[in-house]
C-alpha cells in the first residue's frame, strides 16, 4: 500500500467515525465527532495537495514545477483555526448545558415533536401514546 492510499483510508475512517459521533445525542460526542471531521478535512487537503517539492521561494535555477503550492498549507491553517473556534464554542455550550441541566444528553424539542405529530416524552419516561396523539393545541398561524 502506498502512503497516499493509507492517508485516504485513514481519512475515510475519520470521516465515518466523526459523522457517527455527530449524530449522537450527547454533546460531548458531537464535539469529538466535529474534531474528527476537522482532522479528516485536514488530511483531505494534504492528500489533494500533491507531491512535496521545494519551498515556493523564487530563485534562479529552480523551475516552478519543482515548487510546492503554498495554498494547501494556508487552507489547512485556516481549517485549524476554524476548528479551534467552533470547538471552543461547542465547549462553552456543553459547559452551559451542564451547569443548567446537569446532563450532557439532549432531549426532543416539544415543538418539533408536535409538528411531527408525535407525543412528547421526557428523558427516561415511557409512554404508550400512539403516533399522532399530541398534548399540544395548535397555534394560530
Amino acid at each position: 500500500m502506498s502512503v497516499s492510499l493509507v492517508l485516504v483510508i485513514v481519512m475515510a475512517v475519520l470521516y465515518a467515525c466523526g459523522v457517527y459521533l455527530m449524530l449522537e445525542r450527547s454533546m460531548t460526542k458531537v464535539l469529538l465527532g466535529f474534531l474528527l471531521v476537522g482532522n479528516a478535512t485536514n488530511l483531505l487537503i494534504i492528500t489533494m495537495a500533491g507531491k512535496a517539492g521545494l519551498a515556493p521561494i523564487v530563485s534562479e535555477g529552480v523551475a516552478p514545477e519543482e515548487m510546492t503550492d503554498p495554498l494547501p498549507e494556508a487552507l489547512i491553517l485556516t481549517a485549524i483555526v476554524i476548528t479551534f473556534g467552533v470547538s471552543a464554542f461547542l465547549l462553552a455550550l456543553i459547559y452551559r448545558s451542564w451547569r443548567l441541566g446537569k446532563e450532557d444528553s439532549l432531549g426532543d424539542d416539544a415543538d418539533d415533536v408536535a409538528m411531527r405529530g408525535g407525543a412528547v416524552t421526557m428523558q427516561g419516561e415511557d409512554t404508550d401514546a400512539l403516533p399522532g396523539d399530541t398534548e399540544f393545541e395548535e397555534r394560530p398561524s
